[in-house]
């Protein structure tokens, strides 16, 4: 039988197994096939990465070299003009020609603590700090939202130089292209240089030669580690930290400027302690800045609503070269400040403190701020401003808001009858001014005579949600702390501002519709283009109340000025309504008077005056009644609209004319009336104003509770008119 197998040469034995060659080649291919590919992926990674990186490097420097930085040779902040309600230019900020020191004379002292405080890679790295970034991106991240920058003084000074002050990625983008090109063309000394000399340092101290002389009165050379860790301290926040107005804030951060330095190793620990030790020994003689400014309040309030409404700075207004249309009108703002330049228009002060007052007029048709006035005497600019920064309790200035517009809107009419008695609403008594009790009053009465008693007893009887809900529209700021019947009294825990006051009375004024009261129409840049826009008045306005609520408020309020407690705020023949309102000074047995308003309007314009001291205390408070604030709104109002045509008010609906009496013919309504509830205290009828019994003093002093915070920090106790 043939086998297929070969024989058996040499006698050898056949192995058991032999591998088989071909198998093995094949299999040898076969892995070599399938790791190619992941050799092929890896290869175009690599090389698609150095590709990406080489055309990402190409492009980064063909943008790096696309950056004009021909501005940093023109130093000179550009002035930024304000133009009036008619276009026309009303004041220009511009803070004159920068006068630049040379390296050479900085202290070494002076370039540590800035480095130490703003950018401590700043000798290190070349004009951005990638961990810097890092850090600040993580925060970024973490808070959800842009919070912190990471600049480093470059990038800080192309800021300054060529680009706004929003905190974007895409800002950021451009601060390190334009920080590279710097880097590229300037040492780090000329860097630092041109930083300190365009940077602002706060009480128009644009650069660093001026803020030695304004804060120390010295040359720059001169300036102690103390005052250089000052001055590096305030860049951040200029305003916020300036010496000037904040001390206590200012040396805060002057001492963390230096442990800064310490811990970088820039000082010793003895000339730590010596710096600390310093005391801040600022020029006596007031700083010249802005003295020339015309309508400085005016010019404040208008950098505060740039910065809250579109995100812009100080820096940017005071020096960004901007273009800024505004809705003031110059000959209101000029009689304002002349109003507010006569003493004898106020009641006379205590030797040592100024009596102090702030006014706003708005338009309540558009809510365009026509004219400001935020203090008396000499005052620094952008100190305080009252007209848009105090916050003081309005008193019975809030009855109107708070009471009478959410009882006219549940069917209440002012011949409507309320009971003026002792009340005692769980250990809360309010009581009248001077004491005395009125028996049943019409609503009417109770608002012109200010009555507090009515006006508690009726928002217990709506409930305290409906004052609460009033004043938010009316757009005053509340706090779960107000929900009290003191809210009826304007017992509010925060207080208010004038320019609240005024934009909240201009909802009576303009028929219900609250238009936010604001001093900006637009802002360009200097080469034109828009950099923001108020709303259209047709789309900012808010709806508060009816029309027919409103009209029936102002011919209400138009009896305070007429026969009530704010008879001096008269216009003649002009049509005025108004509404008085104090605080009581607690400790002076209801005589003292610690915070004293007036706010009224015409068809055409609100004003809203408050008096009283900046620091009230057993010897500084007011013994006037709320006359006083009344008299200084007839003199601002007077002349504000002395060329200005004589408005009526729209008619009040028929059911809603204060005065009828109950037993004239066609004067009976009720039937006519919507369904409301019971009344606190409500007769049967409507009011006779020839029956209200003896006619109190028309006195606006408060007694009321002796409950809530006291003010001068804008907290007072919750007495009223």
């Amino acid at each position: 039988m043939e086998s297929d197998h070969e024989p058996n040469v040499g006698g050898q034995q056949p192995s058991k197994q032999q591998p088989n060659l071909n198998n093995r080649s094949k299999k040898k291919t076969s892995h070599r096939r399938r790791r190619f590919p992941w050799r092929a992926a890896l290869i175009a990674l690599v090389g698609g990465s150095v590709l990406l990186a080489a055309g990402g490097w190409t492009a980064f420097r063909v943008l790096v070299a696309g950056q004009d930085i021909a501005l940093l040779e023109k130093p000179l902040p550009a002035p930024t003009i304000i133009y009036d309600d008619s276009g026309k230019e009303a004041t220009r900020i511009a803070l004159g020609t920068i006068e630049p020191v040379d390296y050479a004379d900085l202290p070494q002292h002076l370039i540590d603590a800035v480095v130490a405080v703003e950018d401590k890679r700043f000798f290190d790295h070349g004009g951005t700090d990638v961990w810097g970034i890092g850090r600040a991106l993580a925060v970024n991240l973490t808070s959800g939202k842009t919070v912190q920058g990471g600049s480093t003084i470059t990038q800080q000074l192309a800021k300054n130089v060529f680009l706004s002050q929003e905190r974007t990625w895409t800002r950021k983008w451009k601060e390190v292209l334009l920080a590279q090109k710097i880097e590229e063309n300037y040492d780090k000394q000329q860097i630092m240089d041109m930083y300190l000399n365009q940077i602002y340092f706060g009480e128009g101290a644009w650069g660093i030669k001026r803020a030695a002389d304004i804060y120390f009165g010295k040359p720059v050379k001169e300036l102690t580690l103390s005052e250089s860790a000052l001055l590096a301290g305030i860049i951040r926040a200029p305003s916020a930290l300036s010496p000037v107005k904040h001390p206590e804030a200012a040396k805060e951060r002057r001492d963390t400027a230096l442990q800064l330095m310490k811990d970088q190793g820039k000082i010793d620990a003895p000339a730590y302690a010596a710096a600390l030790r310093a005391p801040i020994k600022l020029r006596t003689s007031e700083s010249g800045t802005h003295e020339a400014m015309k309508y400085p309040y005016y010019v404040d309030a208008l950098i505060r609503e740039a910065s809250a409404q579109y995100g812009l700075s100080e820096n940017d207004v005071l020096h960004g070269g901007l273009r800024i249309y505004t809705t003031l009108d110059t000959k209101m703002q000029e009689a304002a400040e002349r109003v507010y330049a006569d003493d004898s228009a106020f009641p006379a002060s205590s030797a040592d403190q100024l009596i102090q007052s702030g006014a706003a007029l708005v338009d309540p048709r558009d809510g365009g701020i026509k004219a400001l006035v935020g203090g008396r005497g000499k005052q620094p600019f952008r100190g305080f401003n009252r007209a848009v920064q105090l916050k003081r309790q309005p008193g019975s200035a809030m009855k109107p808001i708070a009471v009478y517009t959410p009882a006219f809107e549940r069917g209440y009419t002012p011949e409507d009858r309320l009971m003026d008695e002792p009340v005692d609403f769980g250990g809360y008594r309010p009581k009248n001014a001077g004491g005395g009790y009125h028996g049943e009053v019409s609503i009417y009465d109770a608002v012109i005579n200010s009555y507090n008693i009515p006006a508690v007893e009726l928002l217990n009887e709506m409930g305290i949600d409906a004052g609460m809900d009033a004043a938010k529209r009316f757009g005053i700021p509340l706090t779960d702390a107000d929900r009290t019947l003191g809210l009826a009294l304007g017992g509010l825990q925060e207080g208010v501002s004038p320019l609240q006051m005024a934009e909240a009375f201009g909802v009576f004024a303009n028929d219900g519709t609250r238009m936010p009261a604001h001093a900006i129409a637009r802002i360009e840049s200097a080469d034109g283009a828009l950099v923001a826009e108020a709303p259209a008045p047709a789309d900012a306005g808010i709806r508060v109340t009816e029309p027919e609520v409103a009209r029936t408020m102002t011919s209400v309020l138009q009896g305070v000025v007429r026969e009530g407690t704010g008879e001096l705020a008269s216009l003649g023949d002009r049509p005025v309504a108004g509404k008085t309102g104090t605080t009581e000074m607690p400790g002076t047995g209801g005589d003292g008077i610690k915070d004293n308003w007036f706010v009224g309007y015409t068809p055409q314009l609100v004003g809203a005056v408050w008096l009283g001291y900046d620091h009230t205390d057993a010897s500084h408070y007011l013994t006037t009644t709320s006359k006083a604030a009344a008299a200084v709104f007839q003199k601002l109002m007077g002349a504000a609209l002395a060329d200005e045509k004589v408005m009526d008010f729209p008619a009040p609906p028929p059911s809603s004319k204060p005065g009828k009496k109950h037993d004239e013919p066609g004067n009976n309504e009720d039937d006519d009336k919507p369904d409301k509830p019971d009344k606190p205290g409500k007769g049967h009828g409507k009011g006779n104003e020839d029956d209200k019994p003896n006619p109190p003093k028309k006195d606006d002093k408060p007694d009321g509770p002796k409950h809530g915070k006291d003010h001068d920090k804008g907290k007072g106790h919750r007495g009223d008119d």
